[in-house]
């Protein structure tokens, strides 16, 4: 992998499970994403993954919505672009492939279905390799969700497969704590890095509620990057919910440094992930 000195901070500040009536400072308007990004770009994010939210906070995958996303964010901050393309898990396939019509910098790329609390979650092998290949055709740079350790055998399959990302590198993050898929524990997050095909040349990790902290913890010191959001994680601490995703970011971010590898500015992570800046063309 990769040797860097630096954190890699992604935002996923909105997610498709949580209510805005549950949680009121959610950021489902568009101006409230913009506002998210700028805030969070200062507070050390140098990546925003976005799933948008329609005029009633409800999840969608409305490509006018998700053009208008790229387009604000993109002016109003720096920050690399990551679209969703898991959407909800009820939204079709079909409509899924649509989100790279919004030409955002990044997407997710989920390598399997996995159960995902009381539903699945499904990304069938051929729904896998369409993606992939359309994102290569766009140059779009995909970033690999893993979920579970089957997760990590079906990346190197899609690589034999369908050869590297436009821009040549291979960034995966594992998703843990879902109830249903990877534990969030430290156990599970070594040994799916221990699985990364020579060809990942960096990897983050994300931990889905209590898990935050300790997998934040863990994939620092094993040298990998985070991902910090509400999409993840609601409480702060415990009896007092996050107020602004800014917050999570700061957090990490000053552990970042405290480990003596500070955040990576929007630049690097461009470098560490093969992305083209998409806002000269």
């Amino acid at each position: 992998m990769t040797s860097v000195h630096g954190t890699l901070i992604t935002v996923a500040p909105t997610g498709a499970e949580t209510a805005k009536a549950d949680l009121p400072a959610l950021p489902t308007t568009l101006e409230e994403l913009v506002e998210t990004a700028s805030r969070c770009e200062a507070a050390g994010a140098s990546v925003i993954h976005i799933h948008v939210r329609d005029r009633d906070h409800r999840p969608t995958l409305d490509a006018a919505l998700l053009r208008e996303a790229v387009v604000a964010v993109r002016e109003a901050s720096d920050l690399v672009v990551q679209l969703s393309t898991g959407g909800s898990v009820h939204d079709p396939l079909a409509a899924r492939l649509k989100v790279l019509d919004a030409d955002p910098d990044s997407c997710s790329l989920t390598c399997g279905s996995t159960n995902f609390g009381d539903d699945v979650f499904l990304n069938p092998w051929g729904f896998m390799v369409d993606l992939y290949r359309l994102a290569q055709e766009r140059r779009i740079v995909p970033e690999f969700e893993l979920f579970d350790l089957g997760h990590v055998h079906a990346l190197r399959r899609l690589i034999d497969t369908c050869g590297l990302p436009f821009g040549g590198k291979v960034h995966v993050d594992f998703v843990t704590g879902v109830p249903g898929a990877m534990p969030g524990t430290i156990q599970a997050l070594c040994a799916g890095v221990a699985m990364l095909p020579p060809e990942v040349t960096s990897w983050s990790a994300t931990g889905i509620g209590r898990a935050h902290l300790p997998i934040l913890a863990a994939a620092l010191a094993a040298g990998g990057h985070l991902r910090v959001g509400m999409e993840d994680n609601t409480v702060f601490a415990r009896g007092r919910p996050v107020e602004h995703n800014a917050e999570l970011v700061e957090r990490a971010a000053s552990l970042a440094v405290l480990m003596q590898r500070p955040p990576l500015t929007t630049g690097q992570a461009r470098e560490l992930l093969g992305i083209e800046d998409r806002r000269t063309r």
